[in-house]
């Protein structure tokens, strides 16, 4: 008789065990941490409906922008840890904004990456009334206004406006930084010719570049992107310091159980995985790229911050 209370206790334990992990059992939001209509917003909404296809329960973004992605980070931290209240993000959240916007959170301690899903650099353009139609006429006629020529960036303290800076700095142009709340204030004067260049994301520059609006001279990758193969990268045209590439995925609390991570891992996996969202992320101008490896995202996150940190005391990079 002991014997088969153990038994069923057992059996119980195993099946609460199980019900405990049944993710997901009730909706699931997602935080973007930026505006509607942006990168992160559009691969939250992308995988997001693919994600309520394939486990019957619904996905719903909520946008929280702000304080360079700290409010929609916090608001997520601030969630229980159940799986429930995810985010998704950009690397550049974790690995650059806070070197000069503090947040109330340590970005590689308190926030847990769960997976990358796609890959995205930044492109040098101009308008396509620019007379230079190649890097190196486009740098001549740079050094022929030393001092009074300009750059922009979406935002102080990124990628975009760290890529312009190093490439002015190598390449004796003393270039003035622009700095902008977001892609689409800065190429209206981009291609209003009241800046000279800036080094922006793809998925706000690829339409525009292939609309022949704007002039494409160099991408910020290991290799050229597969969006713009005529493109040179920063490194074949000599400039290996400006070579930049992010991850966008979504993120949760380091609080999270881990065979709830493994569920949740799982699931958005096989969603990011599907032809489908994978076209579309493709159609924006993302490198689609599913990882779901936490300890080498987070060595990866790591080294960017390091690396970006050693950017902004050298440049002492301030908001």
């Amino acid at each position: 008789m002991q014997l088969h209370v153990r038994a069923a206790a057992a059996a119980l334990g195993m099946t609460l065990a199980c019900a405990a992990w049944a993710w997901p059992e009730k909706p699931i939001k997602l935080v973007v941490a930026a505006p509607a209509g942006g990168t992160m917003d559009i691969v939250a909404r992308v995988v997001g409906q693919q994600l309520s296809s394939d486990t019957g329960q619904p996905v719903v973004v909520e946008n929280k922008p702000g304080a360079g992605a700290a409010i929609g980070i916090q608001a997520m931290l601030q969630a229980p840890a159940d799986g429930y209240t995810l985010a998704i993000t950009a690397s550049n959240a974790l690995a650059e904004i806070p070197h000069v916007m503090k947040p109330p959170y340590d970005a590689l301690k308190d926030v847990l990456p769960i997976a990358s899903l796609a890959r995205s650099g930044v492109v040098l353009v101009t308008s396509a009334t620019v007379a230079a139609t190649d890097f190196k006429s486009l740098l001549a006629s740079l050094r022929t206004r030393k001092g009074s020529g300009t750059y922009a960036s979406y935002s102080p303290g990124t990628v975009s406006h760290y890529a312009g800076l190093i490439l002015s700095d190598k390449a004796g142009l003393d270039l003035q930084h622009v700095g902008y709340p977001g892609s689409p204030p800065a190429l209206q004067h981009v291609l209003g010719g009241q800046v000279d260049i800036m080094f922006d994301g793809m998925l706000t520059s690829v339409p525009l570049i292939k609309a022949g609006k704007l002039r494409a001279y160099a991408f910020s990758g290991a290799r050229r992107s597969q969006h713009l193969p005529e493109v040179p990268t920063m490194t074949e045209l000599g400039y290996p310091e400006v070579q930049f590439m992010g991850w966008v995925g979504m993120i949760g609390s380091p609080k999270l159980k881990p065979e709830l991570l493994a569920q949740i891992q799982k699931a958005v996996a096989k969603a990011a995985g599907a032809p489908a969202v994978h076209q579309k992320l493709l159609d924006v101008g993302l490198e689609p790229e599913i990882n779901t490896d936490t300890p080498a995202l987070q060595r990866e996150t790591r080294e960017m911050s390091e690396r970006n940190a050693a950017i902004v005391r050298k440049y002492e990079i301030r908001m």
